[in-house]
């Protein structure tokens, strides 16, 4: 299946920029004058030249019918992925208004499109190739479980000494237990106990409720610690949670299921060591929502671009756990295409309820996936919050979700009228990443 006949608008392309600042320099990089010999095919590759001040034209060259989401490349220095110039170039095709003709490659771009096609014959020979036995596997793994179980055991101690001491000392500028604690964890190989100890540093001297929420993340690290130890009396489902959690290495195991799935978000999250890639999928038949988490090592973004607001017909199979909403993207049958699915909705009530219901099986959830229907926007207060149109119920926004700029895109599609919203409910309240206006209409990003 190819592209043609399938035009993106721009919501769609901005929606892959990496950062504000792409997403700025490649709308002014969307008209027709920077650009010299661009073309498209009917493959779904799109190219040109672009001068944007360097000594010679930056070479930019965009597969759009790539089923995982554009792949690019760029002659630019540009570390972000996509680069202003692809974003730049997408918006000039995706105008429709001729700046982008059909026509032959040229030599450097048909160079690289044939590299990607050689790989991609490569790729399942690669994968093919034999590992070590079952045997070596299982005895790695069980001496992780031996270092998982000591770390397990350190923390366990670690924890009963702070609060034997008094949650004050732990309000202490400069209190240092946190990262040295977090360090042994990573030593024990239980990755996911190191990263939440570090995140109990944070809220170490943060006011009059830091304590509070220290006590409680604490506790849940209490949890997941003596969950772990344990493990070998809780049911299967809330025991696999259980070793996601720690950190120990987990692959999609679940059987594969074919739909077409609607990008319904995308949103990157960063540290000092990486950068995290959440994509939220709708299943169109299926009615099932699935996330896709995709990494890149610190300052570069995922390479996993799908345009949130088409549809995707591909397998995706589960990862385990219960209630475990992430997938991972397997075989792809055709490009991302447009659709009129939208995920149904519900109230902010039933909402609420369903976040108390997944942590029942996963105690240390942030959020769920929920889709409201027929909520307006309103202020309360310092903050805001969405009330449902139809009952006297509301869910208030996140402080995250107050902070962003599609919040005001949010009131502007609204403009006091019902709309549909898709986000995370959580225990900080709601998180609006995409907006479709009453009745019909495109997506609209919001994160």
């Amino acid at each position: 299946m190819t592209q043609q006949g399938v035009r993106w608008t721009a919501d769609q392309v901005l929606a892959l920029a990496p950062d504000s600042a792409s997403r700025t320099a490649g709308s002014e990089l969307g008209t027709a004058g920077p650009w010299s010999g661009a073309g498209s095919s009917s493959e779904g590759t799109v190219w040109g030249l672009c001068a944007d001040g360097g000594s010679a034209p930056y070479r930019t060259v965009v597969d759009v019918a790539d089923a995982a989401g554009p792949a690019c490349q760029c002659s630019c220095p540009s570390r972000g992925f996509p680069c202003e110039h692809a974003l730049g170039l997408l918006l000039l095709w995706a105008g429709g208004d001729g700046a982008v003709p059909r026509g032959e490659a040229p030599e450097w771009a048909e160079r690289w499109i044939a590299g990607r096609r050689t790989r991609a014959e490569r790729e399942p020979a690669a994968g093919s190739s034999g590992s070590a036995g079952p045997e070596a596997a299982r005895r790695r793994a069980a001496r992780r479980a031996e270092r998982v179980t000591a770390g397990a055991v350190e923390l366990e101690r670690r924890l009963a000494d702070l609060l034997r001491g008094g949650l004050a000392a732990a309000e202490q500028p400069g209190y240092g237990r946190w990262e040295e604690t977090a360090a042994r964890m990573v030593d024990a190989q239980a990755r996911g106990l190191a990263a939440a100890v570090r995140e109990l540093g944070a809220f170490a001297g943060t006011g009059p409720g830091g304590p509070v929420r220290l006590l409680e993340e604490c506790a849940l690290l209490h949890l997941l610690g003596r969950g772990w130890l344990r493990r070998e009396r809780l049911p299967e489902g809330l025991a696999a949670t259980v070793r996601s959690r720690v950190g120990l290495p987990v692959s999609a195991d679940g059987p594969a299921v074919r739909d077409h799935w609607l990008v319904l978000a995308r949103y990157d999250t960063a540290d000092s060591r990486l950068t995290t890639r959440r994509v939220w999928l709708y299943g169109t038949d299926s009615g099932r929502t699935a996330l896709l988490l995709s990494y890149g090592a610190a300052g570069r973004a995922p390479e996993l671009a799908l345009p949130v607001g088409l549809a995707l017909d591909a397998e995706l199979s589960a990862y385990p756990g219960a209630g475990q909403p992430r997938m991972a993207l397997g075989e792809r049958f055709a490009p991302p295409a447009p659709t009129d699915a939208r995920p149904p909705g519900t109230t902010t009530a039933r909402a609420a309820a369903r976040y108390g219901e997944a942590l029942r099986d996963d105690p240390w959830l942030d959020a769920v996936p929920v889709t409201l229907d027929r909520v307006i926007p309103a202020p309360d207060g310092d903050g805001w919050q969405l009330a449902d149109a139809d009952e006297d119920a509301a869910l208030p926004l996140t402080p995250a979700a107050r902070s962003r700029p599609g919040l005001w895109r949010l009131v502007a599609l609204s403009g006091g009228a019902p709309v549909k919203v898709f986000g995370e409910c959580g225990h900080q309240g709601f998180t609006p990443l995409a907006a479709w206006p009453e009745g019909a209409g495109e997506v609209v990003p919001l994160c």
